[in-house]
């Protein structure tokens, strides 16, 4: 028994496997062998041309390429602000919260104590420039060091 098809795998592996192919009615989809169905980057593409290029109504795209005005909407902004990327269902930014170590919850704590008000909370905020350039990517509030248990200075 053959395994599944390779490209239907890389699809898979990408991210980009429409789960619903059987709901794209576009006729690109159903006569010709290079749009397939199963590329949901492909489909959603095509979804924008034919609203943009081709004049179709948001609701008649969105049901010929097998999705909701609401996801229509949706790929286009996602379109319009990062271009093809934006057709991928990726979720973008940190996959997980930073977490902080010791070392890093000890200088928060330094700096609280030396200069209280750069949590905002005793006046006007203020940035703090320099100190935090110097410590590299690990950038932590006063709310994050309390929820690791560090002792608030209010």
């Amino acid at each position: 028994m053959p395994g599944p098809h390779p490209k239907r795998q890389f699809l898979e592996a990408a991210g980009a496997l429409n789960p619903h192919p059987a709901r794209v009615l576009a006729p690109l989809f159903t006569r010709h062998r290079f749009f397939d169905p199963m590329d949901k980057v492909q489909v959603k593409y095509e979804m924008l041309r034919a609203h943009t290029v081709d004049g179709e109504t948001v609701k008649a795209a969105a049901e010929l390429f097998g999705y909701t005005r609401q996801t229509f909407y949706t790929t286009l902004e996602s379109f319009e602000q990062l271009g093809i990327l934006g057709l991928t269902d990726e979720k973008r930014g940190r996959r997980s919260r930073l977490k902080l170590t010791e070392e890093d919850v000890a200088w928060v704590e330094r700096l609280a104590r030396a200069d209280p008000e750069l949590s905002g909370m005793g006046g006007a905020p203020r940035s703090s420039g320099p100190r935090t350039k110097r410590r590299s990517y690990r950038a932590a509030s006063a709310r994050e060091a309390g929820r690791r248990g560090a002792p608030a200075d209010r």
